[in-house]
């Protein structure tokens, strides 16, 4: 599945939650999910990108997101992931997530009386905003890229460069 299509799926499922549990299950989703872009983007992305898309394929590495007990249902979403049609638009896509799983987290961790709820909630805040991080710097690499470029005069801007990625 396509990534935007993918964070689009999260946006909705997280939107939807309605317990605290709920949110928790769905930021680890969104955050295995930023991995999976990543780890795209390392293989098949363009080379200016690969460094910060190794630095997002790697947060929460080691006891984290994949090994989340709310993640031992079944298979994360991002398993589903083929393609990284749009650079640009997934990872815009993907900040718009991260952005909003950080503002749920803090609801939950602002209004639980319980201990472990409150630090898992730390834990993926911290998860999302690095990600976020880093998705902002491979978006600024883009602008960057996009600005190098000679115009296309089909779209009157600038157009993809010949070469390899």
């Amino acid at each position: 599945m396509e990534a935007e299509r993918l964070v689009a799926t999260g946006r909705q499922a997280l939107a939807e939650s309605r317990t605290a549990l709920d949110i928790v299950a769905e930021a680890w989703q969104a955050q295995v999910l930023a991995q999976a872009i990543g780890s795209h983007l390392v293989l098949c992305g363009p080379l200016e990108l690969r460094s910060e898309a190794r630095g997002l394929s790697e947060i929460g590495v080691g006891p984290g997101p994949t090994d989340h007990p709310t993640l031992r249902g079944g298979a994360p979403r991002a398993a589903q992931l083929t393609e990284v049609a749009d650079e640009r638009g997934a990872l815009t896509a993907l900040g718009a997530l991260l952005g909003e799983v950080g503002i749920a987290l803090v609801g939950v961790a602002c209004a639980t009386d319980e201990e472990g709820l409150y630090w898992q909630c730390i834990e993926a805040i911290d998860a999302a905003d690095e990600a976020g991080d880093r998705v902002r710097g491979m978006l600024r690499r883009l602008t960057v890229r996009e600005r190098g470029r000679p115009p296309d005069p089909a779209r009157g801007r600038a157009g993809p460069r010949p070469g390899p990625r």
